[in-house]
């Protein structure tokens, strides 16, 4: 049976403007919340009865829970999930963790072992420490301390996440976090789902909620009867999520604003197709997923457009990453490997593989990409479920300016100083001279009566 062609976007560089195109698809994966499908908007009609965007849906929802606290949480989670729900069921029951762990698949229980141990070493090698700096007269301390309380979202609409347990609750206790708070939707893949609520209780999660979308991202920003509130939310999410988290931040911190996963792929002549295809093929399966092949071997990138058509028929989500590949999918021919790093730099994609011969002279080239995967045996799945760096990471062209979750983002740094009077009088001069400039006398007196004291 032949393969049936796959209509993805071809880019070359010596005709087309490959910016312009980039931009296009960023926009159409923005988490901006201003394009709604015509299901969505009927679906949002039927809630709320006329028709809002994702951001006018989420801002009611977070202001609506803000103000009514359990009872609005309640009320959502029977309109928008259909779940009927009450102030004892929304939170998992530790009979019922307890439950799902001594059912739970003794291979799947040996697995979670061997990630936490993966996580933890690398997240525990990577953790701030406090930095002492002695000065003449005394010293400066920069001291980290854990966050007390952390959110975490654990998405559980089309498929259910272990793993993102996993690469969100260990860096957390790693970094000392004492109290963690999981939500996952009140779906057979969330917070009914046997493997998560397992590994919840593997990893000593004892706080999971049956909570989703915007309602449960308000319920751990403001706190309601039975959830107490966080000081940080993190995970990945749906538009929903997203857009909750960024109406939140400032009561609370947050990770990041995540759009759709997405990969870009360098390839050349040395790199095998079929590999490349299951590449692609894995972030389209998340559906909305991007994914972006660019090398400068025409006879290569056909190879694996052409892989890309066989594979798809062969995998359980091929009809899903088809609808990715062929809406948000693009291959770009560059003229050369300098220009495919510059083009990569410029999407500063989520996920960068580089699946060439001299992989690691192109990733020193490259500054832009939430992580690297470097070699045709390092695939963005050992990162996604085992090597020790989190799967949580920079999307949307943000990791120009964001990095992945880390043991580090569950810290505060706070400086400490300490000096005596001759070390106060080092200093004195220059504080006299600017707060004088700056006219706040005060400031300038708070010394000054310090110098005439003779101790």
């Amino acid at each position: 049976m032949t393969a049936r062609a796959l209509n993805i976007l071809r880019i070359d560089t010596r005709r087309d403007d490959a910016g312009a195109a980039m931009a296009e698809l960023r926009r159409r994966l923005s988490p901006r919340g201003d394009v709604v499908s015509q299901a969505g908007r009927e679906r949002t009609i039927e809630i709320f009865g006329e028709a809002l965007s994702p951001a006018q849906v989420v801002e009611r929802i977070c202001r609506d829970v803000g103000e009514r606290g359990l009872e609005a949480v309640l009320d959502y989670c029977r309109r928008i999930d259909k779940a009927e729900l009450t102030g004892e069921t929304i939170r998992v029951s530790a009979e019922e963790l307890a439950a799902a762990h001594g059912a739970a698949d003794p291979e799947l229980l040996a697995s979670v072992r061997r990630v936490r141990e993966n996580i933890r070493r690398f997240q525990e090698a990577i953790l701030h420490h406090d930095v002492r700096v002695e000065r003449p007269g005394g010293y400066l301390l920069e001291r980290y301390r854990a966050l007390d309380r952390v959110g975490i979202c654990v998405p559980g609409g089309a498929a259910a996440y272990p793993s993102t347990v996993l690469m969100t609750a260990v860096p957390a206790q790693v970094a000392g976090v004492k109290e963690l708070a999981l939500v996952a939707p009140p779906t057979r893949f969330g917070a009914y789902n046997p493997d998560l609520l397992a590994t919840c209780h593997e990893l000593g999660v004892a706080e999971v909620f049956r909570l989703g979308g915007a309602q449960a991202v308000a319920a751990l920003a403001y706190g309601i009867e039975g959830v107490r509130r966080v000081d940080k939310i993190v995970g990945p999410g749906n538009l929903f999520v997203a857009l909750a988290k960024r109406f939140v931040y400032g009561e609370v911190d947050i990770d990041s604003i995540a759009g759709p996963s997405e990969v870009v792929v360098i390839v050349d002549a040395s790199t095998r197709p079929d590999y490349t295809a299951m590449d692609l093929i894995a972030q389209a399966e998340h559906a909305p997923g991007a994914s972006i092949l660019i090398g400068w071997d025409e006879a290569a990138l056909d190879r694996a457009v052409g892989a890309l058509a066989e594979q798809l028929g062969r995998v359980e989500r091929g009809d899903l990453a088809r609808q990715s590949l062929e809406e948000f999918g693009a291959v770009i021919l560059a003229r050369d490997a300098e220009e495919a790093c510059r083009l990569t730099d410029q999407i500063a994609p989520e996920h960068l593989h580089i699946a060439t011969e001299d992989a690691e002279g192109l990733a020193e080239k490259i500054l832009h990409a939430g992580a690297m995967f470097l070699g045709n045996y390092t695939p963005v799945a050992l990162g996604d479920y085992a090597a020790g760096p989190s799967h949580v990471l920079p999307t949307s062209g943000t990791a120009r300016f964001a990095s992945g979750l880390s043991a580090n983002d569950f810290l505060r740094a706070g400086s400490v100083l300490h000096f005596d009077r001759e070390g106060m009088l080092r200093l004195a001069g220059d504080v006299q001279v600017l707060a004088t400039k700056e006219g706040l006398t005060a400031h300038r007196a708070s010394v000054e009566v310090r110098m005439r004291d003779e101790g």
